[in-house]
This record gives C-alpha cells, structure tokens and sequence, in this order.
C-alpha cells in the first residue's frame, strides 16, 4: 500500500501555490474649471443720476462664476488694459473695485478679496486649500465715485462706453 501511495504522489505531482502581485495604483491629476454665468457675460455699470456720479455704481452678479476643483486653488482676475478707452479720453482700470463674495453654494474655507482694484497684472480673488463640485462665487464690479468720470461724457454719444475685457482665471494651489 505504502508504493502504491508513493507511486500516485510521483505520478501526480505535488500542487504547489505561487501568488503573482499585481500594483494598483490610484492617479489623481488636478483639475479645476470656471465658468461665467451666461446670463452674466456683459455688466454694466451706469451713471445715470448726479448721485451715481458723486457715489459710484456698482453691479452685484450672484453666482457670477460657478467653479470646479479637485484640490485647493486661487481664482484670480485680470483686465485687457490698464486703460478703458473711448474716442480719445480713457478711465482707468483701477478705479473700478471688484469683491467677492461666497455664492449660493460656496467653498468652505474660502477666503474672499474685498476690494481688488482691477488691473492689466492679475489681481488674486478666491483662494481656498480645499476643492469643490460646482461652487459658486458672486462677484461685484464697483465704479468710483466722487464724480471721478464727470469729464468722460462724449458729446453726441447716448452714452459713451468705456469697455475692457476681464479674464478670471483658476490654478491649483
């Protein structure tokens, strides 16, 4: 019995068990996107009364831009020119204010500039060391007063407009 044992061990071989390991791995790259509001894309600001001139106007858009990051990041914001021009006369870039604020759905821990003069450098809006899906940041554009534009009427134009475009952008922080 014992060589009919040993015999169907040698003809059938001893099992053995192998593990193969495989790495898997996890890669997260960054990601971050940022998105006007379409209903948004043009503000005014309008002087219409003798108030406005002497107190600044100032246009409040909520929810202004909706963002999406996979970590921390900066929201900053930047003007073509240092320089709105009309005709021959200009008003200048940092004489209008920009504040943000937290929108309807805000990052938490966030922190908002609130009073960024705008400028052809960029000017740094949002910043936060978390992400987030579909945040929202309302900005406000405020234009100076203490009659600062009283001499930039255009005779003959209803009205004259001064226009720059702004461009915001958002990096990983």
């Amino acid at each position: 019995m014992k060589k009919f044992i040993i015999t169907s061990i040698a003809i059938l071989g001893v099992g053995t068990i192998s593990g193969q390991n495989v790495t898997l791995n996890v890669r997260l790259k960054p990601i971050q996107t940022l998105v006007v509001n379409d209903g948004q894309k043009i503000v005014n600001l309008d002087y219409v009364t003798k108030d406005d001139y002497a107190n600044g106007v100032s246009s409040n858009n909520v929810d202004h831009l909706k963002i999406f990051s996979t970590g921390g990041f900066q929201v900053k914001v930047k003007s073509a020119t240092s320089a709105l021009q009309s005709g021959s006369k200009n008003i200048q870039a940092n004489t209008i204010r920009i504040i943000a604020t937290a929108g309807s759905d805000a990052v938490n821990g966030a922190q908002y500039a609130q009073g960024v003069l705008l400028s052809a450098n960029e000017a740094n809006l949002v910043t936060s060391a978390s992400g987030g899906v579909d945040k929202k940041i309302s900005i406000e554009y405020k234009g100076a007063g203490s009659n600062t534009y009283i001499d930039n009427y255009i005779a003959g134009q209803d009205p004259t407009i001064y226009s720059t475009e702004l461009t915001y952008t958002i990096i990983s922080q």
